[in-house]
């Protein structure tokens, strides 16, 4: 029981530091150092929108070759991969004196999070007793707010000196996260054979509420990530406030840690809900926070809670649902918030010129909330139908 227990801790160690840097720090150092990218290396909006909009497209191409590579070499494979790809190209950005090195650096570092993150539920269903996978599933996904805290971390170095410091930075401890998973998460079998009845479609019609989840989960995030930014800009705040911030969202992910025991207690259903609400009313904070210091650092600290819960909870909900195809249940999960994560900000950006930055906020807000209620109230129409007669 013992040696089950410590089996799960290290395997939930090791995917917290690889997802920690490739979500937490590979994902987002790109947006973090925009404006200092833009002033050194004299490049167009348009330019830096596109290398924005490709490292979702490296992040799409990690997602879908993951599985072809832990098909072939084992589930840890790809994660190795997505360690090497998150090193190499901070490396790469960090060397960039043009916009093709750049944005070849940026892409590469930006696919890491695609290759890294689905692998380990099939890692976890496949070495990590059952009473303890919800916890090591946690742990992994809450490594991204351990990455959001050492990013702001790392962001100060460009205040006090280059933007090329935080991308070293990343590299570094890419590296290091990379040894920490080769030494403490054990190769598992490769297994190219689909293992669950039914194929794609009984994979569909399995994960039809978490998908839907994922539509709008992803979509409220990334509008959170995009115009927080805009909002603090607005503010006479000093620069350092937009490192704080990414501090604040991470310490108060930490949370997420206990995302197992509550999924377990409430049912994943309801945390999934509970999160949709918590990001509601981080979103509706910051749209109307105006030049308030202290409204902005409740929203980010409110926001913490729900994004990073509401990701940890993707990953035990679909491993709960699939339990034989984790990895490929919640690859199906990130592809679909991917796609939402692509549209969100482009449909922002036609509405924001007529209607304003802080009704959209309010509007997500609204979005968010309803599908949280929604949500709830879907899943007590399933218990229902599915409860036996008396």
């Amino acid at each position: 029981m013992a040696e089950a227990s410590a089996s799960a801790t290290r395997i939930g160690i090791a995917g917290a530091a690889v997802v920690g840097v490739a979500f937490g720090m590979a994902r987002y150092v790109y947006g973090l150092t925009l404006p200092d990218i833009r002033q050194d290396l004299g490049l167009s909006e348009l330019v830096l929108g596109l290398i924005a909009s490709a490292t979702f497209a490296g992040y799409l191409a990690g997602l879908v070759l993951a599985g072809p590579v832990s098909a072939r070499r084992g589930a840890r494979a790809p994660t190795t991969v997505g360690g090497v790809c998150g090193a190499v190209g901070a490396v790469t950005v960090v060397a960039a004196h043009s916009p093709g090195v750049l944005a070849a650096g940026a892409v590469l570092c930006g696919s890491a999070g695609g290759w890294v993150w689905a692998p380990y539920s099939d890692i976890v269903t496949r070495t990590v007793s059952p009473r303890h996978q919800s916890r090591a599933l946690a742990m992994i996904t809450t490594g991204t707010g351990v990455g959001l805290m050492a990013l702001g971390g790392l962001a100060f170095l460009a205040v006090l000196g280059s933007w090329r410091l935080v991308w070293a930075g990343v590299g570094v401890v890419a590296v290091i996260a990379a040894i920490v998973n080769l030494r403490l998460v054990p190769r598992t079998e490769p297994d190219d054979v689909p293992r669950t009845q039914g194929g794609v479609a009984g994979l569909a019609r399995a994960l039809a509420v978490p998908a839907g989840y994922s539509v709008v989960y992803f979509a409220v995030i990334v509008i959170y990530f995009t115009y927080a930014a805009d909002i603090l800009g607005g503010t006479e705040l000093p620069a350092v406030a937009v490192p704080v911030i990414y501090v604040l969202i991470g310490a108060s992910g930490l949370v997420a840690l206990a995302t197992g025991a509550m999924a377990g207690r409430w049912g994943s259903t309801r945390v999934a809900a509970m999160c949709l609400v918590i990001v509601a009313l981080a979103l509706a904070l910051l749209g109307m926070a105006g030049d308030s210091l202290s409204a902005i650092v409740v929203s980010a600290c409110v926001f913490g809670v729900g994004y990073m819960t509401g990701s940890a909870v993707l990953a035990v909900w679909t491993a709960e649902l699939v339990p034989d195809r984790a990895g490929a249940a919640f690859t199906g999960c990130l592809v679909v918030g991917a796609v939402s994560s692509v549209a969100a900000p482009a449909i922002a950006g036609t509405v924001i010129p007529t209607v304003g930055l802080g009704p959209l906020l309010l509007f997500s807000a609204a979005v968010s909330l309803g599908s949280g209620v929604g949500l709830v109230l879907l899943g007590g129409i399933r218990r229902n139908a599915t409860a036996p007669a008396a």
